[in-house]
């Protein structure tokens, strides 16, 4: 019987480690970005299908990078691993149309912090510029189209855009 009892445990701690999922893949990393009122959104979000911005405050190794330029970053503002793309698209989840979406810039094959992904704007779809792997960010939720991303099953780690009173919005990690 305990031989038994501690198979199965070692088959259940072997499985539990032996993941493809995208959440274990990049890192859970804290992720604000507010959007304060309708003039903020207005500026600096997103008003339709197709239409992208890149969110990054990443400094590391004498390397910084803050963007976008003019964007008023608050105390507590974070970017999650590899920094945030925002792009308007259908959720996956909800089939709300036209709605914001976003996402950690981080490819998940590479798992770098420094290794983004970039939308190519013909397609809409998010390319690794490393390992070529591409993802569709309008209407599959960041999951891989092609590369050694769809093998592995892996997407792009989805964050809340969440709307708040003032009229703009608050991007999380939930």
């Amino acid at each position: 019987m305990l031989k038994i009892v501690a198979t199965v445990a070692i088959a259940i701690s072997g499985s539990a480690g032996c993941t493809t999922s995208y959440e274990y893949r990049i890192p859970s990393m804290p992720v604000s970005i507010k959007f304060g009122d309708w003039g903020v959104w207005n500026t600096f979000g997103v008003s339709g299908y197709g239409i992208y911005r890149y969110f990054i405050l990443y400094s590391h190794g004498g390397e910084s990078v803050r963007e976008p330029a003019g964007f008023n970053y608050i105390q507590g503002s974070a970017t999650g691993y590899g920094g945030v793309l925002l792009i308007g698209g259908m959720n996956p989840f909800t089939s709300d149309t036209n709605v914001p979406l976003a996402y950690d810039l981080s490819c998940p094959v590479e798992c770098s912090p420094v290794i983004r992904v970039a939308v190519n704007p013909t397609n809409l779809e998010a390319e690794c510029p490393k390992c070529h792997s591409t993802y569709n960010v309008t209407e599959m939720g960041g999951a891989a189209t092609s590369g050694p991303a769809v093998a592995e099953k892996y997407k792009l780690r989805f964050y809340q855009c969440v709307p708040i009173p003032d009229g703009g919005y608050l991007i999380i990690n939930q």
